[in-house]
Formats: structure tokens, sequence, C-alpha cells
């Protein structure tokens, strides 16, 4: 069996956060594997965690994806602060193919586009994916589930952070479909009465205070804060208040641009264009507009850059949507010449950290060996890029660890689903099986 089936019969996706599937990336070809280890996401140490306690298996998972895809290089992306797992990962490499490439604290290093070209060189064409320049990028536990594929472990459970206002910041690895509150619990509880959640991070995560949501395969962590805590409060306002905010405030002053890491790489990302258009519509209307085609949604402008606290992301998110919907694709510039003030405008994490006001809570959250189990999860059937999973178990059956319970849909992508541990299907519904512990 090659390794490519192994990936998908494993269920292996995307541990980062986007949740692509993994075996489709192995059946391309490439002279380049990187990991992505940069891990920029205020507060998030799943990542770092990975790398000190599995950097052997984590190699193991690249050398065998270099091999899939042909390729005579390595490269593990780790940021220079991280020195425990630096260290880890140095010694996993040695004699190897696969070398350590030192990142800055800047946010966000792990953006495929900024990655590829501090380790390589190179630039990704508008538009592109890494493999169009010759390179395959995965998150470092995503290499670490190759490995355990290649013996026949499918994907089962998750290593998250849970940080923020919590009694002990950790991170932990948990079965998948356990409860965001049961991780919450692990942590110590919340220190506040109120508490959101920010699931994958202040900046690009999603933000609710549903603590029955289940981790998934992309769940790289959350941050606990109160529901009136500043930032939490800006994210929780309605899309249409931010729009008639955006249409009536904005000066047109260029900071969310300037300091937009995807125009400084040289790609034309102009957010303040895009929130010009605000200008020409109805409150709320379509207003599409190409200079957000290539923003990455890491959330700078919005959060860090803008000094009237209006919404640039959130209006090319909107642009994004709305030319996906008419199918507009592309047509501006083509080539990319990164900005001669690049590195004088990256941002440091510390510097986000206080424009959040999050710095009180900069703790470590190392990895506890803390027993998380369940007695009766909520797994759901999407849990990846791609279509949702087809279920292939009923109410009332008993299932085994490790047994694959729902599978992809033919000619689909996606990735199959598996139980965490032995259990009883309790129900089976549109979005979720419900499993009770044997």
């Amino acid at each position: 069996m090659t390794l490519v089936e192994q990936v998908r019969l494993a269920g292996v996706v995307g541990a980062g956060g986007g949740g692509f599937p993994t075996h489709v990336k192995l059946a391309a070809k490439a002279d380049t594997v990187i990991a992505n280890g940069a891990e920029c996401e205020p507060l998030l140490h799943k990542d770092a965690a990975v790398m000190e306690r599995q950097a052997v298996e984590m190699l193991q998972g690249i050398q065998l994806a270099m091999a899939a895809v042909g390729a005579s290089t390595g490269i593990v992306g780790i940021k220079a602060k991280n020195k425990h797992a630096v260290a880890a990962v140095q010694a996993a490499c040695q004699g190897t193919a696969v070398r350590v490439h030192l990142l800055g604290d800047y946010y966000p290093a792990g953006d495929e586009y900024d990655l590829v070209h501090e380790t390589t060189g190179r630039l990704i064409p508008p538009g592109g994916i890494p493999l169009n320049v010759g390179a395959v990028v995965c998150n470092v536990e995503t290499f670490v589930n190759i490995a355990a594929a290649a013996t026949g472990r499918p994907v089962t459970t998750k290593t998250l952070t849970v940080a923020g206002a919590v009694r002990e910041p950790r991170t932990l690895t948990v079965p998948l479909g356990t409860s965001l509150r049961e991780c919450l619990a692990a942590a110590g509880g919340a220190t506040v009465d109120d508490p959101v959640l920010a699931i994958g991070g202040m900046m690009m995560g999603e933000t609710t205070d549903d603590l029955d949501r289940a981790v998934t395969k992309t769940t790289g962590g959350f941050i606990v804060l109160a529901r009136d805590h500043h930032v939490i409060e800006r994210k929780l306002k309605p899309a249409k208040a931010r729009n008639a905010i955006g249409k009536s405030a904005c000066d047109q002053c260029r900071y969310c641009t300037e300091l937009c890491p995807r125009y400084l790489l040289g790609y034309a990302v102009e957010p303040h264009q895009v929130m010009r258009s605000l200008a020409f519509t109805a409150t709320g209307a379509a207003h599409w507009n190409e200079w957000a085609a290539m923003c990455c949604a890491c959330g700078l402008c919005t959060l860090f850059a803008c000094p009237e606290e209006l919404y640039p992301k959130e209006a090319c998110d909107q642009s994004k949507a709305e030319m996906k919907q008419a199918s507009v694709k592309w047509s501006g510039p083509t080539t990319v010449k990164p900005h001669p003030m690049r590195e004088g405008r990256r941002t440091p994490i510390k510097s986000l950290m206080k424009k959040l006001n999050i710095a009180q809570y900069d703790h470590p959250a190392h990895w506890e060996p803390t027993v998380v189990a369940p007695q009766r999860i909520a797994l759901p059937l999407k849990q990846s890029a791609g279509a949702s999973c087809q279920p292939l178990v009923r109410a009332g059956e008993a299932v085994a660890a490790g047994q694959a319970v729902g599978a992809i849909p033919d000619k689909a992508l996606g990735a199959m689903l598996h139980a965490p541990f032995a259990a009883t299907v309790a129900e089976v519904t549109a979005t979720h099986i419900i499993l009770n512990r044997s």
C-alpha cells in the first residue's frame, strides 16, 4: 500500500487550521517539503509542544512525505524563541536531508506565502499554492500523523492549547469529539464569569460562547476571555454594523495596507481600497473588490493597524465571498516583488499582544499528561476542507477504537473519520456521530 493510501485511510488532514486532506498533497510532485512550525497566533503553544515531544515522529513523517513527492530537501520552519523545540528538532534532523530554518517572532509567520518565501526565497504566484513553486507545506502535527498513518494508526486525538483567562494554561492531547467545556475544565476552568472562546486564536479564530462545541482535527487551541473584553466585543459586532462604521468613518489613511503582510511581500492586497468601496454602496450591500483577492485573513489590519478600529479584514472577507459567488477571478497584477520596507514593518508578537490587551496572559502553556476521558463525544462529520463524511455506522452499533465511522463521498475531497475509543453509537445525525464510551 502506498503512503498516499495509508494517509487517506487514516484520515490525516492539515492540523494547523486549514484542514486540507493530506493524501491529496502527497500525491503531487515537489522538490521541497516544509514543516510549518511557525505558530504565530499569540498565546498558542501547540506546535512548539508537538516539536518538543515528538520531534522524531515529526521527522519520520517529513521523510516519508519527501519520498512520496520526490523531494530532495526538507525544511522545518520554527521560531528561534522556542528554544526547547528548536533543540529537539535540530537533534532529530542531524545527519538527514532535513534542515531547521529559524524564524523571527513576527505575525503572521505561519502564512504559507510568507513561510515559503522565508525558507526557500521563492514567491508563490498570486492566487497560487506552494506546489506552484515546487513545495509541499504541512503543519508539524500533520507530519506526526503521517508517521502514525504509515504504521496503520488513524487520527483519533488532537493536541491543543487552552490559554487566556484560565487557572492553569496548558497544552493537552484529547480524543476527537471532546467538548471544549471538558478541555476548559482540564485547564482549571475559567477565571471570568462569562467566558467567550476564540477557537484557533485571537487573530484568525472563530469567536463563540458555545462550550459544548467539539474538538476537531483542526482545533489548535482556544483562548478564553471575558465577554466584555474589548477585542471580544469588537469580534461579536454584527456585520451590518461593521459595514456602517466603515462607510462613515474610514478616512483612507492606508495603515491597513501599509502594514499588510501580503502587501509587504509584494502581492496586490490593498485593504484601504476595499474599505473605500463601502462608500459607494448602500450599507450592507454587495461591495466586492478585487484588491481583497489575495488577502490571507490574518486580521492585522482590523486588530492592529487601523487607528479607528474599523474592520478592513472583515470587508475583505465579504469581498472574497462575493467574488467567489459571482465566479470573479483575479485579473490584477501577477508580478510579485517584496516591498523595500518589509523587514521594518513586520509586526512583533509582543507588540501585537499589547495591542490586543492579552499580554497579561502570556504564560507558558506546556504540554501536560492530563487525562481527559469523556464518556460521551460528538464527532462532527465535517472536520476538513471539502465534503462531510458519510456515516458508516448506525445507532446501537458497537465500534472499536480506531474503527472507521465515516467515509469520503465518492469522487469528493474529504477525510475519513475514526472512533477515538471503543464505544456504542448513540445517535447519527446530519452533522454528527454521537458515541458513548463502552
